[in-house]
């Protein structure tokens, strides 16, 4: 990673957060966005503290010439691209019959066009520097998470705009990974939607069982270093929920539905 530029949205906190210091440790040059200027401020005053080269943007990557001028001042100061992170989420919680429709537009905004709009004009610099770009999706990418349609919907098309685009590029050296993390512990559960689109504030789960965000962040180093196409990380929640969906759907369906009806609060209740 040593010298590399690498683009993080979400920069801000979680595995966004985890990602800026775990590529700085290893020599990276980081342009690091999110939607507070304060928080970024921060962290760049952190990092650039301890010697590292970090450039930071206030941007909501649901807007696209947000994401377009994000890209254009990271080749401004540093000349190129060579990873591009897609991290920016926001998850919401409720029935679909209850959600207003402008909630989850909210959510595809976020997770889907954002990721598209920041590997569509990142995209010229990556092919370039036969780089890489990343999503970050979830479990909810694989099967869908009863009482969150939107999410599981944007994560759905993160996948097969980011599979389509790997073999687009079959030949071109552009390396594209998706990156499912299961549960992290992050504070993505806390600024969920619900069902009116306001935040949730309380996670329904304890966060202090969930993998922590820095070695989600250094398992999406590696992937990247090695040229993987997939991770998917831990086993009961991550690994072994993709395992049941593919091959027991039925059995999946009941045991998601079990599992997230015993959530706090839950919807199902």
């Amino acid at each position: 990673m040593q010298n590399k530029v690498v683009i993080i949205t979400g920069a801000s906190s979680g595995i966004g957060l985890a990602c800026a210091k775990e590529f700085a440790a290893r020599g990276a040059r980081l342009s690091l966005c999110a939607r507070s200027a304060d928080k970024l401020n921060k962290i760049k005053e952190e990092l650039t503290t301890k010697g590292y080269d970090v450039i930071v943007t206030p941007v909501d990557v649901s807007n696209e010439n947000d994401c377009k001028m994000l890209v254009e001042e990271t080749v401004k100061s540093f000349g190129r691209i060579d990873i591009l992170i897609n991290n920016a989420g926001i998850s919401m919680r409720g029935l679909f019959k209850d959600t207003d429709i402008n909630v989850l537009q909210k959510v595809m905004g976020v997770n889907f066009w954002g990721a598209v709009y920041c590997t569509k004009y990142a995209l010229p610099y990556l092919l370039k520097s036969k780089g890489s770009v990343t999503g970050i999706s979830s479990i909810a990418g694989f099967m869908g998470l009863p009482g969150r349609t939107g999410y599981s919907a944007s994560k759905f098309a993160m996948h097969g705009f980011l599979e389509t685009l790997r073999v687009e590029n079959y030949k071109t050296g552009l390396h594209v990974l998706i990156v499912a993390p299961g549960f992290t512990e992050s504070n993505v559960r806390k600024s969920a939607l619900n069902c009116t689109g306001e935040a949730q504030g309380e996670t329904p789960r304890d966060e202090s069982k969930m993998m922590p965000a820095s070695i989600v962040a250094k398992h999406i180093a590696n992937g990247i270093k090695k040229r993987r196409r997939t991770i998917i990380l831990t086993f009961k929640e991550g690994k072994f929920a993709v395992f049941l969906h593919k091959w027991f759907p039925k059995l999946a369906d009941k045991l998601s539905y079990s599992l997230l009806a015993k959530e706090p609060d839950s919807p199902f209740n």
